[in-house]
Order: structure tokens, then C-alpha cells, then sequence
């Protein structure tokens, strides 16, 4: 399997954010501007660079920016030509009707987490949860270790300073911030990605820990969703492995910290929760799911608004 930080012509990303991890409301605020100027012409350049961006979206010019940035790398909005529009994904998550506009659900967190880690487009977030491979660590560890990897494939634009910030921002996404830590008020917000517990401090501040486990927020269909999309990566094949759904470099072992227990444990119920898309096969000590036909697009919103009528009936995943 091609592992798309070691292919050739891949664009690394270290920037963009402005230093700001995702916050509550900014994914609605990207979505809600888009569709008011969606009929206008050339919104690209009114609705998050005009003057009035900064009364549209009620923040600094750099948040604006960053508003955009995890719009957009969350698969939010996208660019059309000279139009930013919502996604079919935003809409459905974060629109009018939308089944969690101001997140307040895991399974938001969990499908948003995904976006940014299963896939190689933001460089520090792909590398982190699928190559680095320490439990325990300091920030300057992953630092070092992506100032390394750029120097090795020859990417531009990867200073230390850029890479430093990048990783800062990085862990502010997914681990807890104390108020005392930082200087104003509103820094100390966390990312609702820190809801998910998969980065720990310990110890002294600068000290950290992968929280590898069971994660029994992760709902069932959003496992089956990022599954299928991680067999699309692997290409035409009936059969996957447990050994590449756990340890493969996007995978979702990888992606959602799971240990080889809690995975064998979902992978061994995934036929009941997905309705027959997927069937666990266990025979002469081969280990493997087997799926049962292609995805379209209906089957994917069918797996994502399941995740939310589950939640809303109480039901632990």
C-alpha cells in the first residue's frame, strides 16, 4: 500500500491555521456564510477576505482566516471555481437542518478527527497518529522528528519556526489547555477535538501521552464509515486484514488510537452495526473483514445520521 507522505509530489502542510486550534462555532460561522453569499458572484473573495469579513464572523482578520483553513480541511466547504459553497458533509453535519451544528456530540468530534488524521493533508496531524510511534513524549520530540522527515523528502517551507508552531497547535487541538498557561481569556478554550481524550499531558506541561484504548465514544457507523474509507485508499479488494486495519498508516487503528482488543472487539460486531456491509471472517487463524459490496453515497449518510440517532436515543456505543 502507497504511503502518501513517501510519495512522490506530495505537498506537505504545515500552516494555514494562524495558530489557532478548531473552536466551537467556527465550522457553523463557515457554513452559515456560505450559504448566505452562495448566489453571489466571485464570494470567494467576499465572503472570508472583504472588509466585512471580520463583522460577518465577529473575530480578528487571523481567526477569519483560520475559520476558512478548518472549514476547509475538514471537508466543511470547498472551493468551486470562483465559489465557496458548503460540502454535502457540512450541510449535513453543521447546516439549517444539520444533525449537530453546535457539536454537541462525540460523534462530530470523532467524524472531524478523522477528516484531519486519516488523510495526509495536514502533514503534523497524518504523521503524529500514524508514523510517530512513541506513547509518552515532549513536544520537541515530534518537532524533531517532522524537521527529520521534511529535511529527508526535501519539502519547502518546513523551518523550524513553521514546524514548531504547526506542532503547537497541533497538541493545543487535542489536549487540554490551563487557564493559568496562557495570556487571554479566550485562549484558554479548548478544541472540542479535546473532548476526545487522545492526547494527555503528564507529568510537567511539556510532557504528553497517545491515550490508546477502547474508545467507547466512537460510535459504531463512524468506525464503519472511516473503515470504508481507508479500503478505498488500499484499492480493489474484497478482503482487508486485521493486522492492516489496526496497524496501517491511516488506518483506523492508527487514526483512532484503538487497541488490538477494543478493535477485534468492534471489528467482530461490525456485521450486526452496519447492516450487513461488513462481515468479520475468522478461519484457519486468518484474521479479516470482508465487505460486502461498494458504498454510495446514500449508504454514507445513511452510517453518518446513525451515529446521531443513536446518540440521541441514549445508546452507549
Amino acid at each position: 500500500m502507497k504511503n502518501p507522505l513517501f510519495e512522490e509530489g506530495y505537498r506537505s502542510q504545515f500552516s494555514g491555521h494562524e495558530t489557532f486550534p478548531l473552536r466551537y462555532g467556527w465550522l457553523k460561522k463557515a457554513i452559515d456564510a456560505t450559504l448566505e453569499t452562495a448566489d453571489e458572484p466571485n464570494n470567494k473573495r467576499t465572503v472570508f477576505l472583504a472588509d466585512d469579513a471580520i463583522a460577518r464572523f465577529g473575530v480578528g482578520k487571523n481567526m477569519v482566516a483560520s475559520i476558512r483553513h478548518w472549514a476547509t480541511v475538514t471537508e466543511v466547504i470547498e472551493d468551486e471555481g470562483d465559489q465557496v459553497r458548503p460540502t454535502a458533509f457540512g450541510k449535513l453535519i453543521f447546516g439549517p437542518s444539520g444533525q449537530d451544528p453546535f457539536m454537541e456530540h462525540h460523534a462530530t468530534m470523532w467524524l472531524l478527527h478523522w477528516k484531519l488524521c486519516g488523510r495526509a493533508n495536514k502533514t503534523t496531524w497524518f504523521w503524529a497518529f500514524n508514523h510517530f510511534g512513541a506513547q509518552t513524549f515532549r513536544r520537541d520530540d515530534l518537532i524533531q522528528g517532522l524537521l527529520k522527515l521534511a529535511a529527508a523528502r526535501g519539502w519547502p517551507k518546513a523551518s523550524d519556526t513553521t514546524v514548531r508552531r504547526d506542532v503547537e497547535c497541533f497538541l493545543r487541538t487535542y489536549s487540554s489547555t490551563a487557564a493559568s498557561h496562557v495570556g487571554a481569556p479566550e485562549d484558554a478554550l479548548e478544541s472540542p477535538l479535546a473532548e476526545l481524550g487522545l492526547i494527555r499531558t503528564i507529568g510537567r506541561r511539556d510532557d504528553y501521552q497517545f491515550a490508546r484504548g477502547p474508545k467507547p465514544t466512537l460510535p459504531p457507523s463512524v468506525f464503519a464509515l472511516a473503515l470504508n474509507f481507508f479500503w478505498e485508499r488500499v484499492g480493489n479488494t474484497r478482503t482487508l486484514s486485521f493486522e492492516m486495519i489496526a496497524h496501517e498508516p491511516g488506518s483506523p487503528g492508527r487514526v483512532f488510537l484503538l487497541d488490538e482488543a477494543g478493535l477485534a472487539d468492534r471489528l467482530v460486531k461490525l456485521e450486526d452495526q452496519s447492516d450487513g456491509l461488513f462481515r468479520w471472517s475468522e478461519t484457519a487463524g486468518l484474521r479479516q473483514v470482508v465487505r460486502g459490496g461498494d458504498f454510495d453515497g446514500r449508504a454514507l449518510n445513511s452510517l453518518i445520521r446513525a451515529s446521531y440517532k443513536k446518540n440521541r436515543q441514549g445508546e452507549m456505543s
